[in-house]
């Protein structure tokens, strides 16, 4: 009887205790995010200001979240300058100089064209659309990014047709690898490119159909990915 009991007890808990992790993990690794940025915000430009300005202070008093405030003002101050008065004129004038210095012109470089991919959905450099293609080896499949066709570069060994794709990895898409594809082995995929990172950090737990329409359909108004061979360049693709 005790032994039934005590089943049904640690089934019970069992439960609710998945139940809370369930609702508990989303909400408390959101805000463990939010707080780690607005914390290295907050500790960003501010105090750097207040040693600069008041060198004989050891320790300047700050308010909490002004710092991130006042590093949110400096990135919307360089926005504003960059897109009016003579900002572009600047910003080509830093190029200019980084160009000179051999490790710094490629660390500027990388980073401006991820940043621009990832926040300028009419940027040239961002992705044209979803497939899937078989690797590491065939019969398996992998779900990449297709950024276009390769353009500029002679590999007389190679197929003429060469596609370049990126290939995320579980849970942390920022990182994978870089691959060169036939467009002829570019399998497309009925999904946006917000669905399929979604995909790669849930590891296929959440899927298209769980968020909206049936599974495998595009929803109204969302692009589908073109049929293999047909992936626009990336300045064709937002054209």
């Amino acid at each position: 009887m005790l032994a039934r009991i005590w089943h049904q007890m640690t089934k019970i808990l069992r439960r609710y205790f998945v139940a809370g992790i369930l609702t508990f993990a989303p909400i408390g690794i959101t805000v463990w995010a939010i707080a780690w940025i607005v914390q290295r915000l907050d500790n960003l430009l501010l105090p750097q200001v207040l040693k600069l300005a008041f060198p004989g202070v050891q320790d300047p008093p700050t308010i909490p979240l002004l710092g991130a405030l006042f590093t949110l003002l400096v990135i919307l101050l360089f926005g504003v300058v960059a897109r009016h008065l003579f900002g572009w004129e600047l910003v080509r004038l830093w190029e200019r100089v980084l160009s000179r210095v051999p490790v710094a012109r490629n660390i500027y470089a990388a980073v401006k064209q991820l940043f621009e991919a990832i926040f300028r959905s009419e940027s040239n450099q961002s992705f044209s659309g979803v497939a899937v293609i078989e690797y590491p080896r065939k019969g398996i499949f992998v779900l990449a990014f297709v950024t276009g066709p390769l353009r500029g570069v002679e590999l007389p060994d190679l197929p003429p047709a060469l596609a370049s794709v990126f290939v995320p990895t579980t849970p942390n898409p920022t990182s994978g690898f870089y691959l060169l594809i036939p467009e002829e082995d570019l399998i497309p995929v009925d999904l946006t490119v917000e669905q399929a990172f979604k995909m790669v950090m849930s590891a296929g737990l959440v899927a298209p159909g769980n968020e909206r329409g049936e599974p495998g359909e595009a929803a109204a108004g969302v692009p589908v990915a073109p049929p293999a061979g047909s992936y626009p360049a990336p300045g064709e693709a937002s054209s």
